[in-house]
């Protein structure tokens, strides 16, 4: 039996998921979290075999949570889950640890077989994103600007472009407005870009944000 714990802070989304795990004869769901401190705190009481992981939750967000998983387990497979088509957060996610990327939107079919692949130790990753992952080891040469940020610079991008101010990031990551500020200058400077206005156009151009 395939001992899942699912972390998503929407209610519904939980519960939809259980109702599609619960067709599955070798799986079962034997805990949840609603946002990533409490995944972190319930982890080692419940010991999952596999996690089912929103890359968006309040406070502490997915990929930070992705990374102390992975440093607390290496070898526990997390499936992420996200509402986010793959271009926006996929092969940032598979670098950081995770077994696969899965979109919401997916059929439920999927869902279980991606629990099932990375149970086993596999990847599970979308045919049309293995083919970006093969050309993405190609050359650094290929990449866009936004692909040389670091996760958290990443993540601040994303918010800028959603139009939050940096004192929303900053209450959002619990992380200071000049550490916030610090980021958007970073930002700025690796993608050559002078303003907010052109960070923005760049994301919705690569559709990093809807």
């Amino acid at each position: 039996m395939i001992r899942i714990m699912i972390a998503d802070d929407h209610p519904i989304v939980r519960e939809g998921l259980k109702q599609i795990l619960a067709g599955a004869h070798d799986i079962q769901v034997i805990a949840e979290a609603d946002t990533g401190y409490d995944l972190l705190d319930k982890l080692p009481k419940f010991q999952p075999d596999t996690i089912l992981l929103d890359i968006k939750m309040p406070g502490i967000g997915g990929l930070d949570v992705l990374k102390q998983i992975k440093s607390l387990k290496p070898e526990l497979p997390v499936l992420i889950l996200s509402m986010h088509p793959e271009e926006q957060y996929a092969i940032r996610v598979l670098k950081a640890g995770a077994a696969g990327y899965l979109t919401k939107n997916s059929a439920p079919e999927k869902l279980v077989d991606a629990i099932r692949k990375v149970n086993q130790g596999g990847k599970y990753i979308s045919s049309s994103l293995a083919e970006r992952l093969a050309f993405d080891l190609d050359s650094d040469s290929h990449k866009s600007s936004h692909e040389f940020l670091s996760d958290r610079e990443y993540q601040v991008l994303c918010m800028i472009a959603q139009g939050k101010t940096v004192s929303e990031i900053a209450d959002t990551l619990k992380l200071s407005v000049k550490t916030i500020s610090t980021y958007r200058a970073r930002i700025l400077e690796k993608m050559k870009m002078k303003n907010n206005a052109e960070l923005t156009y760049y994301a919705i151009q690569n559709g990093l944000v809807e």
